[in-house]
């Protein structure tokens, strides 16, 4: 790469970093070119019929609807990631039709999961926000209140419970932190009312890690769980599930529905739809097509009816 490519590349991500973005009087986000990608599915948040619902605003985006709770999960909310990596389909929702948030969940410090601009967008919404150990070094002030947790601890408040649980990623932001963030990823369980979520953030395929949360938490509702990149696959499952590596996490975990995540948003090696494809045919295979809800971004799925 040449020298001025790299520069550039670190401007941008020094930009993202900061959070210096725009957004329009909406809330939804604007970048330095008109945006090409397609516009998504469009639910209401809310669900009347439900004590458990998930809604896919894309990537690692998730709105977890808990009975009165609300959590959002890797936010992102923005054109690009770093101003250089572009959107196949748009945000399922705005910065201003989401609900007052309880708990925002950061996984890892990289700018798809924790996007800067995107949380200063909808700081007002948000009571507390948790990212993994290390993490706050990397998090501006905020109006919100903000909390690392290392791996198996817990916090508690209004009944709710978030546990920080070991998954098998890489940590840092810029590349060159990696070798001294070691730890600076994590999933978590979120429990409130008897129920109970699964949120993988981004991980590889390891057995151990989800067989030590399932005997932790021995009756999750649901996992929300990556399935993308695949390509090129001798680099990705270092880092990276792909749709059978999902299907192996579920039968870890013994959750009762995987929500698949972590595909068909960003362009990438991958084909869109290929993830999509794959993660059907193979639940299909295996007898799983029930416990699967395989949703577009925007769209909602009711886990837990009342």
């Amino acid at each position: 790469m040449s020298t001025s490519r790299v520069i550039s590349f670190a401007v941008a991500l020094g930009l993202a970093a900061s959070g210096l973005g725009c957004a329009r009087s909406d809330g939804r986000p604007t970048s330095p070119a008109a945006p090409d990608f397609e516009a998504p599915v469009h639910d209401a948040p809310r669900s009347d019929d439900a004590r458990l619902s998930i809604q896919w605003i894309g990537h690692a985006t998730m709105l977890v609807q808990m009975d009165d709770k609300w959590v959002l999960t890797d936010p992102f909310l923005s054109d690009r990631m770093a101003l250089v990596q572009g959107r196949l389909v748009g945000p399922g929702l705005a910065a201003g039709e989401l609900p007052a948030i309880d708990a925002v969940l950061i996984s890892h410090m990289h700018p798809d999961h924790l996007s800067l601009s995107s949380l200063g967008r909808i700081q007002r919404k948000v009571s507390r926000l948790f990212v993994p150990q290390g993490g706050l070094v990397y998090i501006p002030n905020y109006s919100f209140d903000s909390r690392e947790l290392r791996t198996w601890q817990s916090f508690e408040s209004g009944g709710m419970r978030i546990t920080a649980v070991p998954v098998e990623h890489v940590g840092g932001r810029y590349g060159i932190d990696s070798k001294w963030m070691g730890k600076s990823f994590t999933g978590y369980v979120v429990e409130y009312h008897g129920l109970s979520v699964f949120f993988g953030g981004d991980t590889a395929y390891n057995p151990r890690d989800f067989r030590a949360a399932a005997r932790s938490f021995p009756h999750l509702d649901v996992a929300l769980l990556p399935i993308a990149p695949i390509a090129p696959s001798d680099r990705m499952r270092k880092v990276h599930m792909d749709p059978d590596g999902a299907l192996d996490a579920l039968a870890d975990l013994g959750a009762a529905k995987l929500v698949p995540m972590h595909f068909d948003t960003l362009r990438s090696d991958d084909a869109p739809g290929q993830a999509r494809e794959r993660l059907v045919a193979q639940a299909h295979a295996r007898g799983l097509d029930d416990r699967v809800a395989v949703l577009h971004v925007g769209q909602r799925a009711v886990i837990v009816p009342k």
